[in-house]
């Protein structure tokens, strides 16, 4: 009985594991980034300025409304009658390559929209990734001081250990047990924020790879990254989404130009009106003239305000190139100096830190080093490890603005 009892304790803990494992959903990035990418409110937005910019195409064929009117020419009865004026074919022209225009800058926001989406949704997934490795790394930090504190009571016990020595350990291992608990949080959030983006805010996300085991793959494809990567900014960001929706405000603004001066020539007048007597064999009759732009100062102030327009347009497209190559430098030298970094944890760091942690418990059970230089080499050895992690999160952050910055 007491056989079929732990064989019954041992498969609830199984099962209970596997729902609780059932629970948590795997996510991979693109995976993460498809689904932000068709769900995301942003990109519909951008999808619905498109729409409303291709709609002002349609209309971009817009004469005056007609005039209908009720005249009495000779005096003897009211009669009705319609006059329309129309632009000439010049001004309509320049319309419809104004809103074409209208449409390539909704365009161009679409894909800024686009890259800002994707890099929200990475940073977001790598974010989890690093809360992930913190709580795995805390919580084998944690198992090893409850075993140390449990060691050093023991010793305390027979005598072994002083009180300071048994009450820092204890004070070690609950300063691990809250770093734990806070990660743990911070995962929470984590998992909260990348939920949001997926539509998914009180779902319980996992990632599908460690962010520890990616440091080597990380290495190369850096390294790749940074070798292919040309150092000076105009070439680096031609393909800058934000550098083409301010390039294209600036085409935007100069058609604006040609459409107020197209607007500065005559317009011509049609109408079909009663011009004759009552008695008259023909009464209605076309008339034809020319409408044209006097009050010059209207057209002088509309031509003023496109200009400034054009200059203002122009000026934000230095402005954004300047900061667009300032933001590529500093992604650049973080990626460069994250990748020496990495280099240094991978090749030195991480194999000293594992053999830190072995060789001083190894010695301190033999008896061959003291308890404060075993807590001093354990502290260097996890402060190693946690180094690393962070360098992985800001070398993946620094090249995630990258691939920003020049729209991959």
């Amino acid at each position: 009985m007491k056989y079929f009892g732990v064989t019954w304790l041992v498969l609830a803990l199984l099962l209970s594991g596997a729902a609780a494992h059932a629970q948590t959903a795997v996510v991979s990035l693109d995976s993460a980034e498809a689904v932000t990418l068709r769900r995301h409110p942003r990109l519909r937005q951008s999808d619905q300025e498109i729409a409303e910019q291709r709609a002002l195409k349609r209309g971009a064929f817009a004469p005056a409304n007609p005039d209908f009117l009720f005249a009495a020419p000779t005096g003897e009865m009211w009669a009705p009658g319609v006059v329309q004026t129309i632009d000439l074919p010049n001004v309509y022209r320049r319309q419809a390559q104004v809103a074409q225009a209208g449409i390539g800058l909704a365009e161009r926001g679409r894909e800024v929209s686009r890259a800002s989406v994707l890099r929200d949704t990475r940073l977001a997934y790598l974010n989890l990734q690093f809360a992930e490795a913190q709580v795995r790394q805390l919580t084998y930090q944690d198992s090893l001081f409850r075993s140390l504190r449990l060691a050093t009571d023991r010793l305390f016990a027979a005598g072994e250990v002083t009180s300071l020595q048994r009450i820092s350990t204890d004070a070690e291992a609950r300063q691990v047990t809250v770093l734990l608990q806070q990660a743990t949080e911070d995962r929470r959030a984590a998992q909260r924020r990348l939920g949001l983006l997926l539509g998914r805010p009180t779902a319980p996300l996992a990632t599908s790879t460690d962010l520890r085991q990616s440091g080597p793959a990380l290495a190369q494809t850096g390294a790749a990254l940074l070798g292919g990567l040309p150092a000076d900014d105009s070439s680096a960001l031609v393909q800058s989404p934000a550098l083409a929706y301010a390039t294209q405000n600036v085409a935007l603004s100069q058609s604006g130009i040609s459409l107020v001066r197209a607007r500065r020539t005559p317009a011509l007048t049609l109408g079909y009106q009663n011009q004759g007597f009552e008695n008259s064999p023909i009464r209605y009759r076309f008339q034809f003239g020319v409408s044209v732009p006097v009050w010059f100062w209207t057209y002088r102030a509309q031509l003023q305000a496109a200009t400034a327009r054009t200059q203002a347009a122009g000026y934000q497209l230095q402005t954004q190139r300047l900061e667009l190559g300032s933001q590529y430098q500093q992604a650049l030298a973080d990626s460069r100096k994250f990748s020496t970094s990495l280099a240094y944890y991978e090749q030195t760091g991480l194999p000293q830190s594992a053999a830190i942690i072995s060789q001083s418990q190894r010695l301190f059970r033999a008896g061959e080093i003291s308890y404060l230089v075993l807590i001093q080499s354990l502290n260097q050895a996890f402060t190693i490890q946690n180094t690393y992690l962070t360098t992985i999160r800001d070398y993946r952050q620094a090249l995630v603005e990258l691939n920003y910055l020049r729209g991959q």
